[in-house]
């Protein structure tokens, strides 16, 4: 218990320490990424699990990942 305790007092740190220096070096997170992709990554979903579906587990063609993309969420300045 006292492990946990101190892993997510470790990773809340953590995550502090970047906020903070992220824009030291020329980066900023893009907090609005989420509510302006919404649209588009419910419909990347949608086609997805119509795929899914269709074709069955073994030989979909889509990534459910491609909402998330990392170089948008922290981007440079």
């Amino acid at each position: 218990m006292f492990t946990l305790i101190k892993m997510i007092i470790y990773l809340v740190g953590a995550v502090t320490i970047t906020y903070f220096a992220l824009p030291y070096f020329g980066y900023e997170f893009n907090t609005s990424y989420l509510s302006e992709s919404r649209e588009k990554c419910e419909e990347k979903l949608k086609e997805c699990k119509d795929q899914i579906i269709m074709k069955g587990l073994e030989n979909p063609k889509c990534d459910p990942r491609q909402c998330i993309d990392r170089k948008l969420i922290i981007k440079k300045k």
